[in-house]
């Protein structure tokens, strides 16, 4: 966005880590922490986007899995998007214009095994993000949903991990990697988002990627009468 001539505020909890990008201001942000968002919001100033990319996964099966671990994730992945959008939607509906862009991913549309509490922080994200869609849209406020499959970010490759030694369900965990499939990089991400941005009227939701495309054409195609897969797990 910013080569595209456009003033960008870029926020991280540590803002140190920004400094290499070209932007206009560099914010202290921690989406769980409602006096932080305030202050990150105060400085900033007119917001006409808000892009809402905090997030995290682990990986356990959902019999073990930490319930602390599950509602971390979803007080970062889901309700952190909420509390900001919530800061920025009285500004932007009093303009009568506005853009919420939330990064879900085609886990927000479908599970995988191992991963189930990120999926279900996803779906949630995604069921807040249609219902404003609806809620603002009266008001020239225009929301998308960016969809991705696997990101080369390392994000998956810094998740904690909850397995036992011996855990029963390793199996699958060594499986993981073949059922997420092929990976975009944080480039191609950035670009679908600044295109998303750019169109007068955007979609709601916004796949990136061939392997998403693939696998949320292949979602919508399946039956409900059992859980759906991509890939066959070999047990």
């Amino acid at each position: 966005m910013a080569s595209r001539d456009h003033r960008v505020i870029a926020t991280a909890r540590r803002p140190e880590t920004l400094a290499d990008l070209p932007v206009d201001q560099r914010l202290r942000l921690d989406v769980t922490d409602q006096a932080s968002v305030d202050q990150t919001i105060q400085d900033a100033g007119n917001i006409d986007v808000l892009v809402s990319n905090a997030g995290e996964t682990v990986r356990a099966p959902l019999e073990s899995v930490p319930l602390a671990e599950v509602e971390r994730l979803f007080q970062l992945n889901t309700l952190g998007a909420l509390r900001v959008a919530q800061s920025v939607l009285p500004a932007m509906r009093a303009r009568g214009a506005g853009r919420l862009i939330f990064i879900s991913s085609i886990q927000g549309r479908m599970v995988l095994p191992m991963i189930g509490p990120y999926g279900a922080s996803k779906w949630a994200l995604e069921a807040l993000a249609e219902t404003l869609a609806i809620e603002t849209g009266h008001f020239g406020v225009k929301v998308s949903v960016v969809q991705p499959g696997a990101v080369s970010s390392g994000g998956g490759e810094r998740a904690k991990a909850f397995l036992k030694e011996n855990d029963p369900y390793m199996p699958l965990y060594e499986q993981l990697g073949a059922l997420r499939g092929e990976s975009v990089t944080p480039e191609s991400m950035a670009t679908a988002v600044a295109d998303t941005i750019e169109q007068p009227e955007p979609p709601l939701r916004v796949p990136v990627g061939a392997s998403a495309i693939r696998a949320l054409r292949a979602r919508k195609e399946a039956p409900e009468a059992k859980p759906f897969l991509m890939t066959e797990i070999d047990w």
